[in-house]
C-alpha cells in the first residue's frame, strides 16, 4: 500500500512539474508588456486557451500532490 502510494505520488510530481516547465511566463519585462498589447490587439485565443488548459491542469495535479503527501505522510507515521 505504501509503495503504491509513493509511486502515485511520484508520477502526480513529475506531471506537475512537466506542466509548470510547459507554462509560458506571465512576466516578460518590457517586451513582454509590448509583445502582450500586439497579442490582445491581433487576438491569439489558440494560445490562450492552451495556457488556460496548462493552469487548470497545474491546478489540479498540485491538488492531488497535496492530497498524496498528507496521506503518504499519515501512512508511514503510522
Amino acid at each position: 500500500m505504501v509503495i503504491l502510494l509513493k509511486v502515485l505520488l511520484v508520477i502526480a510530481s513529475l506531471g506537475l512539474i512537466v506542466t509548470v516547465l510547459l507554462q509560458k511566463g506571465k512576466s516578460a519585462g518590457l517586451s513582454g508588456a509590448i509583445s502582450g498589447g500586439a497579442e490582445h490587439l491581433f487576438g491569439k485565443t489558440k494560445a490562450r486557451g492552451m495556457d488556460l488548459v496548462l493552469a487548470r491542469i497545474t491546478v489540479v495535479l498540485a491538488a492531488i500532490f497535496i492530497v498524496l503527501t498528507v496521506i503518504v505522510a499519515y501512512v508511514v507515521k503510522t
